[in-house]
């Protein structure tokens, strides 16, 4: 017997509630979610919406990632609050940095995956999480980032440029009926990275609701970290 995969579904993974410490002595509040019994291959690192507007880590793609990805696809799920959000796990301290002061917080995550020895990082930006890895995510040691619904209003445009030839792989995930940025504005605004990855999601809008929209989203993500899983299953034993 197996059930459907539904929107409130976990599966099966190791789940630490863990803190971050940050350069500027902040704790934040986070939780590591680990395959069950088998080793990572790949590290999500997940950097949520804008807090002003309700993001959080609990922000449903992450939440979901967190539940499914360690059992499906093998993958560390690394989650916390910016500074100064909260969450049913508790709240960051600090004060919202409108995407400055939150390096420190990227900081203290990238450190926390170089110590646990967590392998191959990828950033997982949503809306304001894709302006902090944008913004900073250059200046650590990653396999690559990925931007859903990129709005590209706090980074700039060298910020974006630096992209380019830079090492890291970027794959810009961009919903049809996006709120901020559609996909043909994004692919001029993105044009200075010619190596980048572009998927334009035919009826996708900002926030991914319902549940083919983030299997599509949770496809697109293990498609670069663990492409030899793939299809997803849409039910678990």
């Amino acid at each position: 017997m197996s059930e459907l995969i539904r929107g409130g579904t976990v599966l099966p993974a190791r789940r630490e509630e863990i803190e971050l410490h940050t350069a500027d002595g902040l704790t934040l509040v986070g939780e590591l979610a680990l395959p069950e019994e088998a080793e990572p291959v790949a590290t999500l690192v997940c950097l949520h919406p804008l807090p002003t507007a309700g993001g959080f880590m609990d922000s449903h793609v992450l939440r979901k990632a967190a539940a499914r990805l360690p059992a499906m696809a093998d993958l560390a799920v690394l989650r916390f609050n910016f500074r100064g959000v909260s969450s049913p796990r508790g709240t960051s301290e600090g004060d919202f940095g409108h995407g400055e002061a939150e390096a420190d917080d990227l900081a203290a995550a990238m450190a926390f995956v170089r110590e646990r020895g967590l392998p191959a990082p990828w950033l997982l930006g949503w809306s304001f999480g894709t302006e902090v890895a944008l913004k900073h995510g250059l200046e650590h040691e990653i396999d690559g980032a990925i931007l859903l619904s990129p709005p590209l209003h706090r980074a700039s445009e060298e910020e974006v440029a630096a992209w380019a030839d830079a090492g890291p792989r970027l794959v810009v995930v961009v919903p049809e009926l996006d709120d901020y940025l559609r996909p043909p504005e994004a692919e001029e605004r993105f044009a200075s990275v010619p190596e980048k990855e572009f998927v334009a999601v035919e009826g996708g809008k900002h926030l991914w609701v319902g549940e083919a929209q983030t299997a599509r989203v949770l496809s697109e993500i293990v498609a670069r970290l663990n492409p030899g899983v793939l299809p997803l299953p849409t039910h678990w034993p």
